[in-house]
């Protein structure tokens, strides 16, 4: 019981840390497209993925993810969702590598490095879906509908100059972004991981 207590005080501690770090830290990297802005959310996350287990770091993601999303301006139902799927993935898959390579470094970095790769990947069709919604007002059954038909069909030409927007920025500033986000935090996570897991030993 004292276990589980210390697991949950734990994970309500690394979800403020990761509400906290996103009003603190908030850096715009391509001029091209300042609404996409670098932030450290998803550190404290993959700290508890790896030191509590994947369903931990999953319940903190989730948690997190809502403050920021319902509570500090962070684009509502959208960019919740958005955050949890791409996020998700690295979350996910890197402590999952991790433990199946038997927890070796080599296990870390590769679940890591497979984890930064499908969270930039994941993050292709969902910018295409929600990007179009969010930043130029087209509704989302008609975002969903151009996206599944690769632009064919009878659509606004709002809908259309969305998805032409998205479509010219996705290799250039989408997928570079998504990567170098998921990319820096996963490196201040392994910096911090193994400077912090002595002391953390007592919860994994």
């Amino acid at each position: 019981m004292q276990n589980k207590t210390k697991r949950l005080v734990l994970m309500a501690m690394l979800t403020a840390i990761s509400v906290v770090l996103v009003l603190l830290i908030r850096l715009p990297l391509f001029p091209a497209a300042p609404y996409l802005e670098y932030d450290m959310a998803d550190v404290p996350v993959l700290l508890a993925s790896f030191v509590l287990g994947p369903g931990a770091g999953l319940a903190v993601l989730v948690a997190a993810s809502a403050i920021q999303a319902f509570m500090l301006g962070g684009n509502g139902i959208i960019g919740f969702i958005m955050h949890v799927c791409a996020s998700g993935a690295l979350v996910l898959l890197a402590p999952l590598i991790w433990r199946a390579g038997g927890r070796t470094l080599p296990a870390l970095i590769g679940g890591l490095a497979v984890g930064t790769c499908a969270m930039a990947l994941l993050m292709l069709p969902l910018n295409f879906i929600f990007t179009p919604v969010l930043f130029f007002g087209v509704p989302i059954a008609e975002s969903f509908g151009i996206f599944i038909s690769g632009g064919a069909g009878e659509f606004s030409a709002d809908a259309v100059a969305a998805y032409g927007m998205v479509r010219g920025l996705l290799w250039v500033v989408l997928l570079p972004f998504n990567l170098v986000k998921a990319g820096l935090n996963s490196v201040i996570f392994f910096v911090l991981f193994r400077a912090l897991r002595p002391a953390l030993k007592q919860y994994m």
